[in-house]
């Protein structure tokens, strides 16, 4: 008689067998080949990508997204909404019944709002540009549209509903300059290394937000008499500025976070486990539900109880009933002046917010080619902004690319499935709020300083030899962890460089040359001028029609095209030529993002 372990491993591996070939079948099926997936046979197969690896890699992503459902909810309703504070109320109607009620109702809404934003937003980025990036309304944004732009309870200089109408048209004007190539083009005249270190100042960025309160395991905290001080106090220690007054580094839900969440999944990612963030985030989780421990998420106060009494209903859906569709369009006298301030607000923050976040997932992924573009690029930001105007329909903040989607790619993510993987959970979560909006902030924490570990490896390609380079670089990655906002990061490096460097090009210019700064022949090539290859295919495709233009040998890169991250072009077994390669040099350089006749 064989005993009960041996039985159950052979039933597990006869399960995995059966996984295998399941997997087998799918990635060989026509789904397969619609995601490239490996062995779909289409010429250019992503390496490594399975159904699911990809499935695996989209639920880490969602995993580390998670805390959105709850954390944007809770920033937006801080504007106060559609709620209204009378004038005389004291604090802003921070301690009225009333406008309380109004702001829970809110927040329930806004839960609501931010997974079914979060879910259809990430399944339409999927499918159409095929790469493993989730969007969801952004946490720098939101803090952006409701601390500095709405205000406190609406003490700000724009209306709620005017801010969204300002959203809404804010993602028209994204989509029309994205159309035009304009988009592509101001992405272009940002300097590479200026990129590629807002790459890495986003891993900072994400690493200082693994490390605080409000969405990691509370090691740092703000200081009094400093910026940033030593935390790891429990929340009942803080004082109003937000620093431990005691118990620093004593709290057990941080070390839980640290070893658990942190070393331990560390450990697992050193043996290559699968699914090793997940497995950190599940088990803190898990570990955390307890009441009767130290380091639980639900504490006998008022705001654990308040957790402890929606993590009961496990499935609960709350329709959403105060937000849906508020914007204002009778924008007269004073409301067109405000509208005016927050859509040029918006505007160029979020460019340069979500340019870069963009282009630093695509960097991560290793698809950014040698003009500093993405294939596929028109697409992806068509389609953030068409999520951006039907994120303010929801009532919410823009929506943009995360960050967070590092994770999902660290654990294997190739293609847009991942993507898709991950918006599905976010539909599902929207009948599990209760126990998805329960996971602790110190079981997502130290994966997002993990990923900020893994994003931190771009730094080796930041040109460190020009001080016309090195300096504008560092200055952006530096900035963007320290005045919390990528976009201000972006602003604060560009300036720096282009007054440094034209201070530096003067000098050269009107000495002749003859004088030259040290390191001059090491200083990267800028060019910001747009050229052909910043039309958009369906400007070309016109332009061929109307003027009888051949459209000339096909170039592969010249259709409408999955992108895969760290895909491979199959040649079968004949290897390219010299020629061959110097073709698809020159393809890649002259690439459109599609051509309309490709369709059929």
């Amino acid at each position: 008689m064989r005993n009960p372990l041996s039985l159950m491993q052979a039933g597990f591996g006869q399960v995995l067998r059966k996984l295998s070939v399941m997997e087998d079948r799918i990635n060989r099926s026509t789904f397969g080949r619609v995601f490239r997936l490996e062995g779909s046979g289409h010429p250019k197969t992503v390496r490594g990508a399975s159904f699911l690896t990809e499935i695996r890699a989209g639920l880490t992503t969602f995993a580390t997204m998670a805390y959105i459902i709850a954390v944007n909810s809770t920033v937006l309703s801080d504007c106060g909404g559609n709620c209204e504070c009378p004038e005389g109320i004291p604090n802003m109607c921070k301690d009225d019944e009333y406008y309380n009620v109004c702001r829970t109702e809110l927040q329930h809404d806004l839960i609501t709002a931010t997974a079914a934003l979060a879910g259809l937003s990430s399944i339409l980025f999927g499918f159409l540009t095929n790469l493993p990036v989730a969007l969801g309304p952004g946490m720098g944004l939101n803090a952006y549209f409701t601390y500095q732009v709405v205000g406190y309870h609406g003490s700000g200089p724009v209306p709620y509903r005017i801010a969204l109408t300002a959203v809404f048209v804010e993602g028209f004007i994204f989509m029309f300059l994205a159309l035009t190539g304009m988009r592509q083009w101001l992405v272009r005249m940002i300097p590479a290394t200026i990129k590629t270190a807002s790459g890495v100042g986003i891993g900072l960025f994400l690493t200082e937000i693994g490390l605080s309160y409000n969405a990691g395991i509370g090691a740092i905290t703000g200081g009094y008499s400093t910026p940033l001080a030593i935390g790891g106090c429990r929340a009942e220690d803080l004082n109003d500025s937000g620093e431990c007054t005691k118990h620093i580094m004593a709290n057990p839900a941080m070390w839980i976070g640290i070893f658990v969440g942190g070393i331990f999944v560390a450990f697992l990612m050193a043996f290559k486990v699968k699914s090793a963030i997940v497995i950190g985030i599940s088990v803190v989780s898990i570990l955390s539900w307890p009441r009767n421990t130290s380091f639980t998420y639900f504490p006998y106060t008022e705001a654990g109880e308040t957790r402890f009494q929606f993590f009961k209903q496990v499935v609960a859906f709350h329709p959403i009933q105060t937000v849906l569709v508020s914007q204002q369009w009778d924008l007269q006298g004073t409301s067109a002046a405000q509208f005016a301030l927050a859509l040029v607000t918006f505007l160029y923050v979020d460019i340069i917010d979500c340019t870069a976040t963009l282009y630093s997932m695509a960097k991560f992924c290793g698809v950014v080619e040698d003009d500093g573009d993405f294939p596929r690029s028109t697409v992806a930001y068509c389609t953030d902004a068409a999520c951006i105007s039907v994120g303010s329909l929801f009532g919410c903040s823009p929506v943009t690319a995360f960050v967070e989607s590092g994770a999902g790619v660290a654990e294997g993510g190739r293609t847009g499935l991942t993507a898709i993987s991950t918006g599905f959970c976010f539909l599902i979560s929207l009948f599990f709020a209760p126990i998805l909006a329960s996971v602790p902030p110190w079981a997502t924490g130290a994966t997002l300083i993990l990923v900020g570990c893994l994003m931190m490896r771009q730094v080796t390609n930041i040109n460190w030899q020009y001080i016309g380079d090195a300096v504008p670089s560092f200055v952006t990655l530096a900035f963007m962890p320290f005045s919390y906002s990528v976009a201000y990061g972006l602003i604060a490096g560009m300036m720096v460089y282009v007054v440094l460097n034209t201070m530096i090009w003067m000098v050269v210019y009107l000495t002749g040359s003859r004088v030259t700064p040290s390191n001059w022949q090491e200083k990267e090539v800028y060019n910001w001028g747009m050229g052909k290859r910043d039309v958009p295919g369906w400007m070309m495709f016109v332009r061929r029609k109307f003027t009888g233009e051949p459209a000339g040998k096909p170039n592969p890169k010249n259709v409408v095209e999955l992108v895969d991250c760290d895909s491979t072009i199959n040649h079968g077994s004949r290897s390219a030529s010299a020629e061959d390669k110097e073709m698809q040099i020159q393809s890649n350089r002259t690439h459109m993002d599609y051509d309309l006749p490709s369709l059929d």
